[in-house]
């Protein structure tokens, strides 16, 4: 059999497909492309009369000289009456494989490099291998792991309820083992067998009102009796339709209220003793609430509560942590509404929306703009981040406190209602929402 048949142009030319396949270079060396993309150096070889096979790394981490000195160094043990196999295992035995935990570290690092990593997504990956991921495996030997040591993680994380969680959990381990081959580390990634043993649960979303009980909600909302700073909280949230980590966390420097403009960061300072105080805006990037005359009246009745602090919303026993996750929802169930099946504080988002939608008043980009909706499409991404369409979203979020206004009475359709309607809102805003 001819020796060195492989060249590196051959080698990179080589392309996975539905199955996978050898490329010989002779002398009993190979190149097992995989499926997945993934190029493998192997020897077949017999030993006392038994078939086995030599792992000897992963192009292009090993090229095809290095491959081929580690074929002749595997014969030349044969020939001593050795098995490269035992003898690798021997080499091994010197430094000890590394820990899972400390490789999934240093590849979230970034050392290989992550650049387009948002603080946020590199903060909330490595929470979540931090609650996940570490306690179950983080002190075992990466190279002892295989896919029946990951698949109860996915089960458990499937059972708790926590399926978007789940799937991205699922996508990292199968990144940091895909990094582990690259480095040399591991020889083969367990991860991959993963795909198919979880169903990814269907998306449930977010309980919304249907817009005709309105005026039920901001009467029942007016009428709340319990703690002020709740109830303007929820009129807060209508006026605004902000997210609730948005909300709970916002501070007074961030408010403008004689230009009338909330602006939100992408990060915010962490406060200590705080859990995920440092939470900005849902994207990491800066949003602008702009905020109607009835917001900004909403908010000098929360200054005379809150003013003197640095946060908006704070706590009621401690007022240098803010107002719990479930304070509004909590609130809303006092109102009488089931949180699961009728409405919550994200489902305002919903409401406010479909609103602004069905009115035909406002452009896409505006709507989605103020949403803070993440563009999918990378070239209309680049567009609407550059137009920020704030004099549009100015006169849409007066449109939207004026519409509630207008629905306090009775109910009043989106589309019935035009710019020339805006004049007929009514009533007081401290009395209002």
């Amino acid at each position: 059999m001819a020796l060195n048949e492989l060249s590196p142009k051959k080698i990179e030319n080589a392309k996975p497909k539905d199955a996978d396949y050898k490329l010989t270079d002779g002398g009993s060396l190979y190149l097992l492309v995989k499926k997945n993309g993934t190029k493998a150096w192997r020897m077949n070889y017999r030993f006392n009369g038994k078939q086995a096979t030599l792992a000897l790394g992963v192009y292009p981490d090993v090229p095809l000289a290095a491959a081929r000195k580690r074929r002749d160094e595997a014969r030349q043990l044969l020939a001593d009456g050795r098995d490269p196999r035992e003898a690798k295992r021997s080499e091994k035995d010197g430094p000890a494989s590394p820990k899972f935990e400390e490789v999934a570290r240093e590849w979230h690092s970034g050392r290989m490099g992550h650049p387009e990593w948002k603080e946020i997504t590199r903060t909330k990956i490595l929470r979540e291998m931090e609650n996940h991921l570490f306690p179950a495996i983080g002190s075992k030997p990466i190279d002892t792991l295989k896919t029946r040591d990951l698949l109860p993680i996915l089960i458990e994380m499937t059972r708790q309820g926590i399926g978007a969680t789940t799937g991205r959990v699922k996508t990292t381990m199968g990144s940091i083992f895909r990094y582990a081959v690259q480095r040399g580390i591991v020889d083969y990634n367990p991860a991959y067998d993963l795909k198919g043993a979880i169903t990814n649960p269907k998306v449930r979303h977010r309980p919304a009102l249907p817009l005709e009980r309105l005026p039920e909600l901001i009467a029942r909302a007016i009428n709340y009796t319990g703690r002020p700073l709740t109830r303007l909280a929820v009129l807060f949230s209508l006026h605004t339709f902000v997210r609730s980590s948005e909300l709970r966390h916002a501070r007074w420097e961030e408010i403008d209220i004689e230009n009338g403009l909330w602006t939100i960061p992408g990060q915010r300072e962490k406060i200590s003793g705080v859990k995920y105080s440092d939470r900005g805006a849902k994207m990491g990037a800066v949003h602008y609430v702009p905020l109607s005359t009835q917001a900004i009246r909403v908010l000098e009745d929360i200054q005379k509560i809150s003013g003197e602090y640095l946060l908006v919303f704070p706590g009621d026993s401690n007022p240098y942590k803010p107002i719990s996750e479930n304070t509004v929802n909590k609130a809303l169930r006092t109102m009488g509404y089931d949180t699961q099946a009728d409405v919550c504080l994200h489902g305002f988002r919903a409401m406010a929306c479909s609103a602004l939608t069905e009115s035909g008043l406002w452009s896409r980009d505006a709507v989605e703009r103020q949403m803070s909706h993440q563009e999918r499409n990378e070239v209309r991404a680049a567009y609407v981040h550059l137009a920020q369409h704030m004099q549009e979203r100015r006169q849409m979020m007066q449109w939207w406190s004026d519409y509630l206004s207008l629905n306090t009475e009775r109910y009043v359709a989106p589309y019935d209602m035009g710019l020339k309607n805006t004049a007929l809102v009514i009533g007081n805003i401290s009395d209002e929402p």
